[in-house]
């Protein structure tokens, strides 16, 4: 198992086997991102390299992690670098109208439910919208984020993403399902992430955690046991 902790973030990096995320580059990490618990970008780790393996994510030197349980007004997106172990982003991002306020509690897949998705999504192209410079992501979850392309789910910049709507409103304003980010730092943040790498949406949600296949694979792959310790707590 030690063995497995120090040689796991380089073979994310570096397209190897990885067997369970390591106590230092966790460690490493959080230490750059307040706000953001270790056993969060543990699970974000084991799921994009679960998915690595199995030739979904291109470019594996980079990991985002949204938590959804941190309040809109808080700084909850991650984007970090893990060959230089680096934080690149912490932002703030928006939920759907339908999964709550200030606090998301309710996410969907559904067509026109304007609510959140969790889960394991992949970055793929960019193009020029109604919402500007967006990104397109691909859900890699069935039944739990699979149909983000019918539903137009990108990472785009937003008016109502910013310190100023907190002020006034106790908490961001709300996309119709989309990880909506401040305008001004969106082409930067896109242009960092496009292209293939991994975004791991998180929520203490006990069903999609217990049966996520990615987080499933990296349990049995590692020889850890699932319990509520290991991929559901929020501590």
């Amino acid at each position: 198992m030690k063995r497995s902790f120090v040689t796991a973030a380089i073979a994310f990096a570096c397209a190897a086997n990885l067997q369970a995320a390591p106590d230092a580059l966790i460690t490493t990490l959080v230490s750059q991102a307040p706000g953001l618990r270790p056993n969060v970008l543990r699970l974000a780790l084991d799921a994009a390299s679960a998915a690595a393996e199995r030739g979904l994510v291109a470019r594996r030197n980079l990991l985002t992690v949204i938590d959804y349980s941190l309040p809109s007004s808080e700084q909850r997106l991650f984007v970090f670098d893990l060959a230089k172990q680096k934080l690149l982003f912490r932002e703030l991002v928006a939920h759907g109208k339908s999964s709550g306020g200030n606090i998301a509690n309710f996410f969907s897949n559904e067509p026109g439910s304007e609510a959140t998705s969790l889960g394991l999504f992949v970055t793929e192209d960019t193009y020029n919208g109604h919402n500007g410079y967006s990104l397109r992501l691909k859900g890699l979850e069935a039944g739990i984020n699979d149909m983000a392309s019918e539903r137009a789910i990108v990472l785009h910049g937003a008016y109502y993403v910013s310190r100023e709507a907190v002020k006034v409103l106790g908490r961001l304003g709300r996309s119709w399902g989309c990880p909506a980010v401040r305008s001004e730092i969106a082409p930067e943040l896109i242009d960092t992430i496009r292209g293939g790498t991994a975004i791991f949406a998180y929520y203490p949600e006990q069903s999609w955690l217990s049966n996520s296949v990615y987080l499933r694979q990296a349990l049995a792959r590692s020889g850890r046991k699932a319990s509520s310790n290991t991929l559901t707590s929020s501590k």
